[in-house]
């Protein structure tokens, strides 16, 4: 698919036990196929058919499970509910058209950017389900420029009442694919574009696959928040062989914000994100900036970046907590990113602290605002910590920045080790809050030094 595969292959890192473990188990295995025009679908892109889809989808469940199928044709449809046993097939030829009306995706118990709250159902939905499937050659196409011109104006407006922090919440918007509280989950093959929100998210789940992804999220404009693969509170997650172009974080782990998450406390864990691309997108990998449950145990090897605004980035807030830790990324190549490493405990302030201006009653506040405003105590619970994380086999061309690195003085950026790195940028950049770096055959052609500052144990 792409990669230098080859290069230094056997220094790969050899695989731990979980290592073996990640991925879906199972996979539905019952063959019969569901035909949805037999249960009243018109593949026209006109005909509203998310009856006709659903009664398909049950009839299958109802039998003990099969493959749904299309037709050749574009069905226009709102949100979708899988069921066990059941492989969701989309064929070439078949393009699945989100409805661009917010009534047609009822609101749903689920987790919105590190928050519990009420939100519009996805497109798809696996929820509270075992052993299902979506694959093929289709595309599912979420139509989501209504949503993304909605959320610029909501936000145009919250942002001259110092709402910043909050209009990510309000302005509502459905995700193209959800899995949530499932295992034994595959998706493989399908193209997803144009997501009104974020476009696969799996959350509060174990044992799933992503194989083979196309997300195309920046046909037609640049949608906000339209995130490639958010892993979310979940483990045992495999990520392979997808390519990714978005308007924000291409790969991304997360476990919750601020006060509900550490409610919540639910990890990230035993992840292998391999054999990817990154083009357009926030970050090729990023861990945050919900880390309030801790992100663990992940191995990211064989990942591109091509144009990406960040390569590598850890983001979180004071106020959010958790731990990331034992993450390896190795044999990782980037071509023209904005900054190659990335760390910061103290990400976008305005969006990341909630503050309620003059003028509002907390008592007849919305639940969600509440949960935003109410405080992390003691203050050192909000506190973040990056530690043990390894970086391998890296070559960087034509990057702006080669690394930003900050911890805090209450929080140091600990144990990170750099190996076989080569990085071409206009600007080395900056480590502060660093302690017991360890850095082997580090080479970054700059036209300055990396200024290295409050740091133990860090030289270059």
């Amino acid at each position: 698919m792409l990669l230098f595969l080859s290069f230094l292959a056997f220094w790969l890192t050899a695989p731990e036990p979980w290592q073996q473990q990640v991925g879906a188990r199972t996979q539905p295995k019952q063959k019969t196929v569901f035909l949805t025009t037999t249960y009243g679908a018109v593949g026209d892109g006109k005909t509203l058919n998310t009856a006709a889809i659903q009664k398909t989808i049950d009839a299958c469940a109802a039998k003990g499970g099969g493959v749904v199928a299309f037709k050749p044709g574009q069905y226009l449809t709102g949100s979708l509910f899988l069921k066990k046993g059941v492989t969701f097939r989309l064929d070439k030829g078949v393009e699945l058209l989100g409805s661009q009306s917010l009534a047609d995706y009822p609101e749903m118990d689920t987790r919105v950017a590190g928050l519990e709250m009420k939100w519009p159902a996805a497109l798809l939905n696996v929820i509270d389900q075992q052993n299902v499937a979506i694959v093929g050659e289709g595309t599912v196409n979420a139509q989501g420029k209504p949503f993304w011109d909605s959320y610029w104006a909501l936000r145009k407006d919250y942002e001259k009442k110092g709402l910043r922090w909050i209009v990510d919440y309000d302005a509502k918007r459905p995700r193209t694919l959800l899995v949530q509280n499932c295992a034994n989950v595959t998706l493989k093959g399908i193209t997803l574009q144009q997501a009104g929100f974020w476009t696969v998210h799996i959350l509060y789940s174990k044992h799933v696959t992503a194989d083979g992804l196309v997300i195309r999220n920046n046909i037609g404009g640049h949608g906000p928040s339209t995130d490639g693969i958010d892993i979310d509170s979940s483990e045992y997650i495999l990520v392979q062989n997808c390519d990714i172009d978005c308007n924000d974080d291409n790969f991304c782990l997360k476990s919750g914000r601020d006060w509900d998450g550490l409610r919540v406390n639910r990890p990230t864990q035993y992840v292998v994100i391999r054999n990817c691309i990154s083009r357009a997108g926030g970050g090729l990998i990023t861990f945050g900036s919900e880390t309030s449950g801790g992100i663990r145990h992940v191995l990211a090897q064989n990942l591109e970046a091509k144009g990406t605004g960040v390569g590598i980035r850890l983001k979180s807030a004071t106020t959010r907590g958790g731990t990331v830790e034992d993450i390896t990324l190795e044999n990782i190549r980037m071509e023209e990113v904005g900054v190659a490493m990335e760390a910061t405990m103290n990400w976008n302030p305005s969006y990341s602290y909630s503050t309620l201006p003059a003028g509002y009653t907390e008592e007849t506040l919305p639940v969600h605002w509440k949960k935003m405003l109410t405080k992390v105590e003691p203050v050192e619970r909000g506190i973040p910590h990056f530690r043990n994380v390894t970086i391998r086999q890296l070559r960087v061309s034509n990057a702006r920045k080669a690394i930003t690195a900050e911890g805090l003085e209450s929080s140091l950026l600990e144990n990170f080790r750099l190996e076989d790195v080569q990085v071409t940028a206009n600007s080395a950049g900056t480590i502060s809050f660093g302690k017991n770096w360890k850095l082997t055959d580090v080479k970054i052609e700059a036209k300055d030094a990396v200024v290295v500052k409050k740091s133990n144990g860090v030289t270059f």
